[in-house]
């Protein structure tokens, strides 16, 4: 059928699924770069919102220098407004839906070293 497309992912860590106009739909599966362990910054994005909706597993958002721990819920959609600082881990069985600016990028991005 031309008029749908069905998309999965179910690598590891982050993929860039499918573009439309300005937004971009990614998933983000475990991978040890998203472990507490595997932290290494915090990053934020300078134009735009980030939205990070918990498909399956269970993950926790940090938010802000000090990196306070969020607890997602599955399917709801937490939306970190641009400039917040922010990292995600997730279990290995996790799978998150990202919704975000096709253009967000290290270019309009900055990172901010930290460890756990």
């Amino acid at each position: 059928m031309d008029e749908l497309l069905v998309l999965d992912y179910n690598g590891e860590g982050y993929f860039s699924h499918f573009n439309f106009g300005e937004w971009r739909i990614a998933y983000l599966n475990y991978a040890p770069m998203f472990t507490k362990e595997g932290i290494t910054y915090l990053e934020r994005h300078n134009e735009t919102d980030e939205v990070f909706i918990l498909l399956e597993g269970s993950a926790s958002l940090f938010m802000g220098e000090d990196a306070r721990e969020v607890v997602m819920e599955k399917f709801l959609s937490y939306v970190v407004k641009k400039s917040a600082w922010h990292n995600i881990v997730v279990s290995e069985d996790a799978r998150v839906l990202i919704v975000e600016n096709k253009n967000t990028g290290k270019h309009n991005s900055e990172y901010l070293p930290f460890k756990f």
